[in-house]
């Protein structure tokens, strides 16, 4: 999964907003219409999204409504329509800001940072005797630390949130590694090994990570 979705047209400033971003350690990922966005994060999927109003063929209003309909990723409309009724429609359809341009990078990535301290704070997952921590990336298993990578905390937050789901390795791959990404799918089948080395009781014969042979894997915990 991506840290940030930009949805700009304007390839100058989307370009210097991802510098920015990156060099915060952000992973990025930009589209300059409303069909890429909505294509990418429906691959991939994103931690936060970062939207312009006025795109090519659909607008931005539409991404936020589409977005909002199935997923509460945090959503930060950044446009130069400064109307009203363009700011309540916003947030009416979901957005968590709406930000007028021209913006003051430094404000823009504080409050970043802050949307992403507020919603990774308030999410502890547990399923049996695993908890994870999405505010620090840590887990437990049965009150002891599990010494997880980070791709395989991702890995495990993953399977765990699609409990009972079989999820694609194309999809998980996407969902982890992200279209940036110069990883070999491979790599997958690689940290599933690894995680099921450090939660089950026989790795051989896993009963949490179940393999669906032709699709990808099971969580049941």
């Amino acid at each position: 999964m991506i840290d940030i979705l930009i949805v700009e047209d304007n390839e100058e400033l989307c370009g210097l907003l991802c510098d920015f971003l990156r060099a915060e350690n952000y992973t990025v990922s930009t589209a300059p219409s409303a069909e890429k966005a909505l294509s990418l994060f429906e691959k991939y999927g994103a931690r936060l999204v970062l939207l312009d109003i006025n795109l090519p063929e659909l607008d931005g209003f539409s991404v936020c409504k589409t977005i909002r309909e199935k997923d509460n990723t945090p959503i930060i409309i950044l446009t130069a329509r400064t109307d009203k009724e363009d700011k309540l429609n916003g947030i009416l359809l979901g957005a968590d800001d709406y930000i007028e341009k021209p913006y003051d990078i430094d404000i823009l990535i504080a409050k970043i940072k802050g949307i992403f301290r507020r919603r990774l704070a308030m999410d502890i997952i547990s399923d049996g005797d695993i908890t994870l921590n999405l505010a620090d990336n840590t887990a437990v298993k049965n009150g002891s630390p599990l010494n997880l990578t980070a791709k395989e905390f991702e890995l495990l937050h993953l399977l765990i949130a699609n409990k009972g789901q079989t999820l694609t390795k194309d999809f998980i791959f996407g969902r982890i590694w992200g279209s940036d990404s110069e990883s070999e799918p491979q790599t997958l089948t690689v940290h599933i090994k690894w995680l099921r080395q450090k939660i089950e009781k026989d790795p051989k014969n896993p009963e949490r990570i179940l393999t669906v042979w032709g699709k990808g894997y099971r969580w049941e915990g």
